[in-house]
């Protein structure tokens, strides 16, 4: 059985490994979809579709890698016809793993099984939360995988995100 879990990844924290393992004590190969994948260098987009791919590789260990398959999925600015624009870039899948109510009420109108991720320390454990403690200076690498750490410190994420933010 294949499985889905879309994000932005912006960028991949343990929150976001912790729902990969999740999904994949479910299914036998997951697809990864990066969401906004078309978008960078913004205030809710600061990393690269690239930079985040590195992000969720340098993350997983081998075994996990071996399982995983990482796509690329644009905004469209159509919420009715993305789910289906998103069947035409990933390999065909069982369920799809989201918290998110609107990706889950769009997936259950089309009759596809969703199933609800665990939630990891939410209120800290947020991109959003994460892209302003590197800015701010605060440390963040334990919100992070070390892969992403090394990805991020590599980039010069913390200018970037002052020259963003």
């Amino acid at each position: 059985m294949n499985g889905l879990l879309i994000g932005r990844f912006q960028p991949f924290h343990i929150g976001h490994l912790s729902a990969v393992k999740f999904a994949l004590s479910n299914v036998e190969k997951l697809w990864i979809g990066i969401g906004s994948s078309n978008k960078s260098h913004e205030k809710r987009n600061p990393f690269t579709a690239d930079e985040r791919k590195q992000m969720i590789l340098f993350s997983l260990d081998p075994e996990t890698r071996g399982r995983v398959e990482i796509y690329y999925v644009p905004d469209i600015g159509d919420h009715e016809r993305w789910t289906y624009h998103l069947d035409s870039i990933v390999p065909k899948y069982d369920v799809v793993f989201s918290n998110d109510d609107f990706t889950i009420s769009l997936y259950q109108k089309r009759g596809i099984k969703v199933i609800p991720v665990p939630l990891l320390q939410r209120e800290m454990v947020s991109g959003t939360n994460i892209r302003e403690m590197i800015a701010a200076g605060k440390d963040w690498s334990s919100l992070v995988p070390q892969g992403t750490k090394n990805v991020l410190l590599s980039i010069g994420a913390k200018q970037r995100l002052c020259n963003i933010l």
